[in-house]
């Protein structure tokens, strides 16, 4: 990695391929996403028919999305290329509303040669 514009993640301590040459510590993003009335009707209706409720997928998927754009920024302001042990955390912290967080190790590694 010649720049910080390619950013790993990982779930994993280790990236095949690179090594850590600098482990610069936990970071973490979070975002707090409340549900839509005109969702929650749709999502009611597919409650009583059954399915997978749709709305709340992508709700769920753009929040963590989210979390992770907030954790990388917070990575790379610290100077890292890369994250590594990436984990979620999901909290209720109001009806309606969830907290989505994401938080790993924040590192620098290079290509191994």
């Amino acid at each position: 990695m010649s720049s910080l514009n390619k950013f790993l993640i990982v779930t994993t301590d280790e990236i095949p391929g690179y090594r850590i040459v600098k482990v610069i510590g936990l970071v973490s993003g979070s975002v707090v996403r409340a549900r839509h009335i005109g969702k929650d009707f749709l999502a009611t209706i597919r409650n009583i028919v059954g399915g997978e409720v749709t709305e709340y997928t992508e709700l769920l998927a753009q929040a963590r999305e989210d979390a992770i754009n907030r954790m990388i920024q917070k990575a790379r302001s610290l100077g890292a290329n890369a994250v590594v042990g990436l984990r979620f955390a999901t909290t209720a912290v109001a009806s309606g509303a969830a907290e989505i967080l994401a938080y790993g190790t924040a590192v620098v590694v290079e290509p191994v040669e």
